[in-house]
């Protein structure tokens, strides 16, 4: 379906309590900013002997279980809010917190892994619930190492939470054919991928990823790691630290993080297999308290069977689950996300040798202008037996390039939207490709809001995606 140079597109970050006050920092709608050096800290220094902290300086946590920082943050109301810790880890082994309110667990030993250096900062994400007034947000060191220097903390409630896509549906799960949510009702996903990482990391980025899910309104964000062409087996370390913080990210706007392991040559995802256990173990593990991670094992294998690609998938499900038992895993089709069609076969090779799996959908993705009624008639069929989710489209040729047949894409988004079939849309950048929604040099700036930044493809996508499924919670 896509090739390297085609679809996917090559291209050219025990001492004695000491407490302290101060009123909390407003740094938008709904969310607070609390910085840790005027918190309660037992156990631990103010300190600013390392760069890029916000405030007046951060918190070093004695090497020792049980050291602890205490923020007291006020909600307006009882209800569920997300809570951010920005930390840096120089040492070489995570320094997990447990995290309490009010005396009750919330996130028991969150994983806060090595950061590379005590000057470089991340983030790391964790959904709680609130009292009506004041609450005792308190994060301790779990092992004997202590904890990560930690910067502040920001807490989201109320109306920045209210009807967001993942707040909404909570943990997906797959129920037939349909993709469902925490209620058990046949919901539709929509949003946008990446493009490669490696390329342009630049794209994604706060103000980029707030017009999405607010300008845009956005449910779902592809996070496209490259697994060869200077991704993944370049730097392990780097990479997969990107994406634990583009999960973050999404995870702060309330939308759903779709983890595309972007294997494109070989075509053989069982070339990938071995990284590909180091990578998801590590993504599972890290974030298997969410309910927003979605898992794609094998974005585009091609020249290979689908014999090989189940023996792929029935190898790498059990991976995920061993950390994260309920998360929902995407499988690739043959034939480039074809259901085979590009390989000469068809869907029908599915159908008489399912994955033997759960909680699990097919990909398929097409390029309108390219891929049209031999692949529409596949996906039809398919849709009746098989839970299909379209992982990437575009409006162009399968160059992800040239003129846009918006009317052939129209007849494929009206059918995924009468069958609750989910999409992300390829791509969330500026580069020159007719299928980058952004114009070239818009991502070295700031606004990305409104319709003056975008090439044609993304008016029409932005417009598609901003009328929102009505996700029925009964």
């Amino acid at each position: 379906m896509a090739t390297a140079a085609a679809a996917s597109l090559l291209a050219v970050p025990a001492p004695a309590l000491v407490a302290a006050t101060a009123a909390a920092e407003p740094v938008a709608q709904a969310v607070t900013r609390h910085q840790a050096e005027n918190a309660s800290i037992s156990r631990g220094l103010v300190e600013s002997n390392h760069a890029g902290y916000t405030g007046g300086g951060f918190v070093n946590y004695d090497n020792a279980a049980g050291s602890y920082v205490e923020f007291t943050v006020t909600a307006a109301t009882a209800g569920p809010a997300t809570l951010t810790l920005r930390y840096a880890n120089g040492s070489t082994a995570d320094r997990p917190l447990a995290i309490t309110v009010n005396g009750t667990a919330a996130a028991g030993a969150l994983p806060f892994a090595a950061t590379g250096a005590w000057s470089t900062w991340a983030t790391r994400t964790t959904p709680v619930t609130l009292a009506a007034g004041a609450n005792r947000i308190r994060a301790t060191a779990t092992t004997a190492a202590g904890g990560p220097n930690l910067d502040r903390l920001d807490v989201e409630t109320g109306a920045a939470q209210a009807g967001r896509p993942a707040d909404v549906n909570g943990q997906l799960r797959v129920c037939g054919t349909k993709l469902c949510n925490q209620y058990g009702k046949p919901i539709q996903l929509r949003g946008m991928s990446t493009h490669g990482i490696q390329w342009y990391s630049q794209c994604v980025k706060p103000a980029s990823l707030d017009a999405l899910a607010n300008d845009w309104g956005a449910d779902v964000l592809r996070i496209s790691m490259y697994v060869q062409e200077g991704g993944y087996e370049t730097d392990p370390r780097r990479f997969t630290d990107l994406v634990h913080g583009y999960i973050e990210e999404a995870t702060r706007r309330g939308l759903y993080a779709l983890v595309d392991w972007h294997q494109l040559d070989p075509g053989d995802p069982n070339a990938n297999i071995a990284l590909a256990r180091t990578f998801f173990t590590e993504i599972a593990s890290r974030h298997k308290n969410k309910t927003n991670i979605i898992y794609d094992i094998a974005n585009e294998p091609n020249n290979v069977s689908w014999a090989g690609i189940k023996s792929y998938a029935e190898q790498m499900i059990p991976v995920i689950r061993a950390q994260d038992p309920d998360g929902v895993v995407f499988v690739g089709t043959h034939g480039w996300g074809s259901l085979g069609i590009s390989d000469g076969r068809s869907e029908q090779d599915i159908v008489s040798n399912p994955i033997n799996a759960t909680n699990f959908m097919y990909t398929f993705h097409f390029y309108a202008a390219s891929h049209q009624d031999e692949y529409f008639a596949a996906l039809s069929r398919a849709a009746a037996r098989l839970p299909i989710f379209v992982t990437e489209f575009g409006t162009q040729t399968y160059t992800g390039d040239g003129g846009n047949d918006f009317a052939y894409s129209q007849k494929y988004l009206d059918f995924l939207a009468a069958n609750k079939i989910g999409w992300t849309n390829w791509n969330f950048s500026d580069d020159f490709r007719s299928g980058a929604v952004f114009k070239e040099g818009t991502c070295a700036g700031s606004n990305f809001t409104g319709t003056g930044v975008l090439k044609p493809a993304g008016v029409w996508v932005r417009d598609r995606m901003r009328t929102p499924d009505d996700f029925p919670t009964s």
